[in-house]
């Protein structure tokens, strides 16, 4: 079989020369920073999300919003409940309840460990993050310990200071 030369060299440039962008692979599409105000977080584990086709549009258009969801183990199965994802414009009749609880994808192995984790006082799983891997999406799911009030001034404070300390850091070195 002969392969001209020219194709191969055009495959080389495209593919080996030029390098991808470092979050080529993962792009985020939304992020509940209200999750790492009230929580603090103690593991984070990577699950798959149960989704129909408009509902991946909706999401890949950037309108999924994870503010106000929260995550339950119900029969042995995780579930994602209060994620609103908006109904795609172009869907029309295919567009499914915004609101509607969804499936999430865990190996046993991690849903068990979560199982036990639950049980213990204090401690719950939350929505943190959702983003692209690939051409899936991925929802970043936290086991986490609810703050104390003081918890979260202090949280406050620290962030105050060290945006300060980076402040006058810049203005040194300008």
């Amino acid at each position: 079989m002969y392969v001209r030369k020219d194709y191969i060299d055009i495959f080389f440039f495209y593919y080996i020369l030029i390098p991808m962008s470092k979050n080529a692979g993962n792009s985020s599409l939304s992020t509940n920073k209200k999750a790492y105000h009230e929580y603090e977080i103690i593991t984070e584990y990577e699950a798959g999300i149960e989704l129909h086709g408009t509902e991946v549009k909706s999401i890949r258009a950037g309108k999924m919003n994870l503010k106000e969801s929260i995550v339950k183990i119900m029969k042995n199965e995780v579930y994602l409940i209060n994620c609103h994802i908006s109904p795609y414009e172009q869907g029309n009749i295919f567009n499914r309840d915004p609101l509607r609880t969804r499936k999430l994808l865990l190996h046993r192995k991690e849903i068990n460990q979560l199982i036990g984790k639950v049980q213990e006082k204090g401690l719950t799983l939350v929505a943190t993050k959702a983003y692209l891997k690939g051409r899936k999406i991925k929802i970043q799911v936290a086991l986490a310990k609810g703050k104390k009030l003081y918890d979260k001034r202090q949280t406050i404070k620290d962030k105050d200071i060290n945006r300060e300390l980076e402040r006058d850091f810049k203005l040194k070195f300008k």
